[in-house]
């Protein structure tokens, strides 16, 4: 009887985490799949559902790409070009940084290690609203024209977190003793750091770049407080196309977005589970 039971009870526990499941992957794929939908709407305007399909919008979106006003402020291809800077200085700074200190931190150990590791928590604590205020009234204060740096040291605390972990990760991973073995055959400690340490380290520190690279690419509240008339990124231009009527154009562009997404977290996956390397 109590086999039975048990047999009906695994059933419904079956019956409900795959519907529980199904569930999740439908809420979070729908506006995935209306955006892609609607990118292909052959209407002047985006209403849901399309009637006729097209690549109208896509035409659209690279006309604007390649437009000869592509290179004067508020452009589509001045933004692109800005996030893409932004996102790459964003990389390696918040790499130079992460690599060294993720060392410190799992050699050190200790309340130190707790502490900073708390340290670095904190911007993904504080909502980002308050975070984009705090930067803006910093930024304000200094009277200082910093031009793109406006939007890359907030950019490098946002991500700076994400990519500590992945570094910390990796750095947990390599025993002390190989480094050591480095040094008693006479190499310097910096010498093994970097021949040694660094090259084992490389799966957790690309997961952190293409990490840096999808955050800082795709940042909006933030960026929002602090953009300028001559400093602006990708998610400012699509929300200013957005404010009095919706472009569909904006919508061909978040397709691009997503797919460049998706690969670039089925790399971090395929890292992360060991079947790739950094070069």
């Amino acid at each position: 009887m109590f086999s039975s039971l048990f047999s009906m009870r695994g059933g419904s526990y079956s019956v409900a985490i795959f519907f529980l499941t199904t569930l999740g992957l439908l809420i979070s794929a729908l506006p995935v799949a209306v955006v892609t939908l609607m990118s292909f709407s052959a209407a002047e305007t985006a209403a849901f559902p399309p009637a006729e399909f097209s690549f109208r919008w896509y035409e659209a979106l690279w006309s604007q790409l390649s437009a000869d006003e592509s290179s004067s402020a508020h452009s589509l291809g001045d933004a692109l070009f800005t996030s893409l800077l932004v996102a790459a200085i964003v990389m390696l700074i918040s790499t130079f940084v992460c690599v060294p200190l993720a060392y410190a931190l799992v050699r050190g150990g200790g309340r130190v290690r707790a502490g900073m590791e708390l340290l670095f928590t904190l911007p993904l604590v504080f909502p980002l609203v308050i975070l984009g205020i705090a930067f803006l009234l910093i930024a304000e204060s200094l009277a200082l024209d910093l031009g793109i740096w406006r939007l890359v040291i907030p950019h490098v605390a946002l991500v700076l977190p994400f990519v500590l972990r992945n570094c910390m990760s990796a750095m947990n991973g390599i025993d002390i003793e190989i480094e050591e073995a480095a040094i008693s055959l006479g190499a310097s400690w910096m010498r093994a750091f970097l021949d040694v340490v660094v090259p084992l380290m490389k799966p957790g520190i690309l997961a952190g770049l293409i990490f840096a690279l999808i955050i800082s690419f795709n940042e909006f509240t933030i960026t929002f407080f602090m953009y300028t008339i001559d400093v602006s990124t990708l998610p400012i231009w699509m929300y200013s196309r957005t404010v009095s009527s919706l472009d569909p154009a904006v919508l061909s562009l978040s397709v691009g977005i997503i797919l460049v997404d998706v690969i670039m977290i089925l790399i971090i996956d395929k890292i992360i589970a060991g079947r790739a390397s950094l070069f």
